[in-house]
């Protein structure tokens, strides 16, 4: 597996298979003029590829494939109960990108999705028109990163210099982007927004080496979190999912402490924490592929249909994670889900 890191050279998608109707878009000229030594190849629809047959996520997986589309369906989904709301009535999340460039073990897309090809649907701005429509009702807390890693993502699609726009345009639009990624400074030229957060996803380096291929390591992931501070953004740090491993104490412990080594404490929005968590349909099609994974052998409960650790260790790792964290950011600032 190649290892993207930084600015990740996205030149690896050697196909880019692009539906008919959004050949002229300005969206797909924009990607396509950055890709320029893919072979590009006219599809009807993206589900011909994308949902085909007797695909294999995890081979696809070492080299995949490019997909540009048009989204005609319903664009915006309440946000799922596995996910924090942080205190927001109205929370929803959006997905543009199907599919991410890392392949971290535990992720549910590949429980979820027949394919590991990237998916972009170009037509963002009926993302914008129906948020629009719902923030003439109230306003709204959205999520825009749960099904890719966007900013990862940003130095083909720029989708989220158009976001940072559109927020812009509406004071009661508030957005999460949920990253891995080092690649800050494909924003950072980008006056900062109370009403944006962007939140990184830090685990311990013993987790990166084997569990999450392909993502920057804890430092590379703790420097562009601290350009974004020192940028003047809001900022949330997640020790989300907490994985049961052998020494996972041990390497938490040590990965909250190098965190707020670098992280200034008092300057974050807030911290999240919780523990793997999958929808219980999702993780049968993980085993499934991935037979051999130690992670994923644990004996799972399922609690109204979510696959989880048990009780016990449920417990013992969010309160082990937030006494320690607890140390460092006031309590009224941390989240347990």
């Amino acid at each position: 597996m190649t290892n993207w890191k930084n600015n990740l050279n996205l030149s690896k998608f050697s196909h880019i298979y692009v539906e008919d109707r959004v050949l002229q878009h300005e969206n797909t000229k924009i990607i396509l003029s950055k890709l320029k030594n893919s072979k590009i190849i006219r599809i009807k629809h993206y589900k011909d590829v994308f949902c085909r047959h007797n695909q294999t996520f995890s081979v696809q997986k070492r080299s995949a494939k490019l997909i540009l589309a048009y989204n005609d369906g319903n664009l915006i989904y309440e946000g799922a109960k596995v996910c924090d709301d942080f205190g927001n009535k109205y929370f929803y999340y959006t997905s543009s990108i199907m599919n991410c460039v890392y392949n971290c073990e535990y992720c549910y897309l590949q429980g979820m999705y027949s394919s590991a090809n990237i998916v972009v649907f170009v037509n963002i701005e009926d993302v914008f028109y129906q948020i629009s429509c719902i923030l003439k009702k109230h306003p709204a807390y959205i999520c825009i990163s749960y099904d890719t890693d966007m900013m990862a993502l940003e130095g083909i699609t720029g989708f989220l210099k158009k976001w940072m726009k559109f927020v812009g345009e509406n004071d009661n639009l508030k957005i999460e982007v949920r990253t891995k990624s080092s690649n800050f400074k494909s924003i950072e030229n980008i006056k900062p927004m109370d009403n944006v957060i962007l939140a990184w996803t830090i685990s311990p380096n013993e987790i990166v080496r084997n569990y999450e291929a392909g993502t920057p390591d804890l430092d590379s992931r703790l420097k562009s979190a601290k350009n974004a501070l020192d940028n003047g953004w809001r900022v949330r740090i997640c020790f989300d999912p907490i994985l049961y491993v052998e020494n996972w104490d041990k390497y938490y412990k040590k990965c909250i402490e190098e965190t707020f080594r670098v992280i200034p404490a008092n300057k974050i929005q807030d911290v999240s924490i919780g523990v793997f968590r999958v929808s219980k349909n999702y993780f049968k099609n993980m085993v499934r592929l991935n037979p051999r994974s130690l992670l994923l052998a644990y004996p799972f409960e399922i609690q109204d249909g979510v696959c989880t650790y048990s009780e016990m260790h449920h417990r013992k790792m969010t309160n082990f994670v937030y006494s320690i964290v607890s140390n460092y950011v006031d309590r009224n600032k941390i989240f347990v889900q």
